[in-house]
């Protein structure tokens, strides 16, 4: 029997390599649609619909920081009533009480001022001659506007501060992110209300005296940003509900 010549033997090698890199291609696919279906949990990776955005993802999580701060509130009210049971002292108690008051933990009530900005309509034009026509960054409130409130009203000699539903404490922060003002681990957009508790007189003359509240108002002359300033004889701000543990920014 004559053995086939190196000619006959060569395709039929190409045939079987070709072959075998074709089941190899074919089963690292299988492997790929398995590693993606089990990373997507079944879920189909291309849809934008089942992707959270990051705004809905900063909502999510303000919504949650919410109920955990009112279950925090709620904690807070069963220690006090437990403190005054265990309490038999009255100088203790009266100690423990100014301490939550200085803190910020009990609600104040008092005369005071109430003080709203907010953001100048979207289609607004300069509405004193020579003034060039406004930017986006000149119709919208910056966190540098609602933070020149909060100290003025603190050099004003404010017992307690209030901003938009949340009691302010020495470790709040104001911040702003975009158009939206981030406060204690929740959003808020405008109108943003500042509330204060102390001397209406000496309130008021500390936001006039404040040259960025000065700034301030010459864009609401020229292109109709928003500002309020409202008194009041009887005004209440809450005591603060979240944690006074020191903790990353946002943790709170």
């Amino acid at each position: 029997m004559i053995p086939p010549s190196p000619a006959v033997r060569r395709p039929s090698r190409i045939r079987i390599v070709g072959r075998a890199l074709t089941c190899t291609v074919f089963a690292l696919a299988g492997l790929l649609f398995y590693i993606s279906a089990r990373t997507a949990q079944g879920t189909d990776l291309r849809t934008d619909d089942s992707l959270l955005r990051l705004s809905d993802v900063i909502q999510q999580r303000s919504t949650q920081n919410q109920e955990i701060q009112a279950q925090i509130g709620e904690l807070h009210d069963r220690v006090d009533g437990l403190a005054g049971v265990q309490s038999q002292n009255p100088s203790d108690t009266a100690l423990l009480g100014s301490l939550e008051r200085s803190a910020g933990l009990e609600p104040l009530r008092g005369p005071g001022l109430t003080v709203t900005l907010n953001d100048a309509p979207p289609n607004a034009t300069a509405r004193i001659a020579g003034v060039p026509e406004p930017g986006v960054n000149d119709l919208v409130i910056h966190q540098q506007d609602i933070q020149a409130v909060v100290n003025a009203l603190w050099r004003g000699g404010a017992e307690g501060i209030q901003v938009m539903d949340q009691r302010l404490i020495a470790t709040s922060a104001v911040r702003c992110v975009g158009n939206t003002l981030l406060l204690q681990g929740r959003v808020y957009s405008p109108p943003y209300v500042v509330k204060a508790v102390g001397k209406t007189d000496a309130l008021r003359s500390a936001l006039n005296a404040d040259p960025t509240i000065e700034n301030y108002l010459q864009y609401v002359a020229a292109y109709g940003l928003g500002w309020k300033v409202q008194e009041s004889n009887d005004l209440t701000v809450p005591g603060y509900q979240g944690s006074v543990d020191l903790g990353p920014a946002g943790s709170r």
